[in-house]
């Protein structure tokens, strides 16, 4: 993989107007539509990291696919969950984090494809993924679950939903620029968005809007940050400075100590959103650390219950 120097990443995501769904509602609505009429594919690329192989099966009607190492056992499983605002298809970037993860943690990475808006909501899709981990759990033992800025969200609300609903505590959790409040109301959003050349809050609000279904923002399923965080396992958060839910991620630290849960926070000074994803020394850095959180984790926690 190639690796770009940090300083590009920000005027590159300008250049392209990374951010044109999120500065402006009337933008988001129309790439809703736009997904609506065109949904764009899901399929793996063609060639992953050479040491894992890639399996699919359909769960509900909707696929999951499974990437596991080629040689030798391997210990337990990461349910990852993508981001892309709950409207935007998984990428080339999450399929190499997954197969990096597989090959490198021995692990199998299960990957689910969930309904987008607007036809999916938060708790429809936070529903899918607890039974997913359930299921994981029976059929590989230790189970973790990580994701990326929306699939950040769910995650955590699953994992929520899990220690809440069926008493289940999972040995790592991985948070990667998770959307943590969907009201994007912290006062520090906007002292954060002036550096920020991904997201904004006009599209952002949008979006939630379509994803809380008929739930309250506020309720934990949609907004983690709301929920009452004691009682969780261990977390490992990733959040950049130029980053619009870099306030919110500094919040969920404050909360984790104040619960007692362990959280492994990563602070990118001048990094933007989802920065382990993209192909630069920090990021290979980052993604250094996932893997050994994962593989630390699975190794030493045995069958979760």
């Amino acid at each position: 993989m190639v690796t770009l120097p940090s300083s590009i990443v920000a005027p590159a995501l300008r250049l392209t107007r990374a951010n044109r769904i999120f500065v402006s509602a009337d933008e988001a609505r129309r790439h809703v539509r736009a997904r609506e009429l065109r949904p764009t594919s899901y399929a793996p690329p063609g060639h992953l990291h050479p040491d894992v192989r890639v399996d699919v099966e359909h769960r509900d009607g909707w696929p999951v696919y499974t990437v596991a190492p080629r040689i030798g056992t391997p210990i337990g499983s990461l349910v990852y969950v993508h981001g892309g605002g709950w409207v935007n298809q998984i990428v080339s970037q999450h399929w190499n984090l997954a197969a990096q993860i597989a090959a490198e943690a021995n692990t199998t990475v299960i990957l689910p494809i969930y309904p987008l808006v607007p036809f999916g909501t938060a708790a429809e899709v936070a529903s899918f993924v607890v039974d997913l981990v359930r299921d994981s759990i029976e059929h590989y033992g230790s189970t973790s679950i990580g994701g990326d800025s929306a699939g950040g969200q769910i995650s955590l609300s699953v994992a929520l939903a899990l220690r809440d609903d069926h008493g289940i505590t999972l040995p790592q959790t991985v948070l990667i620029s998770p959307a943590l409040d969907l009201t994007w109301s912290n006062p520090e959003i906007p002292r954060v968005q002036p550096s920020d050349p991904w997201l904004a809050t006009p599209g952002g609000k949008v979006l939630a809007e379509y994803w809380r279904g008929d739930h309250d923002l506020l309720d934990p399923v949609v907004s983690p940050l709301y929920g009452e965080l004691a009682g969780l396992g261990p977390i490992t958060l990733f959040s950049g400075t130029r980053d619009v839910l870099n306030p919110d991620a500094r919040l969920l630290v404050e909360k984790a100590a104040a619960a007692g849960v362990e959280l492994d926070y990563h602070e990118g000074a001048g990094q933007v959103h989802v920065f382990p994803l993209l192909p630069t020394a920090v990021g290979r850095d980052a993604r250094a650390i996932i893997v050994a959180r994962i593989r630390n984790a699975l190794r030493a926690s045995g069958p979760t219950a």
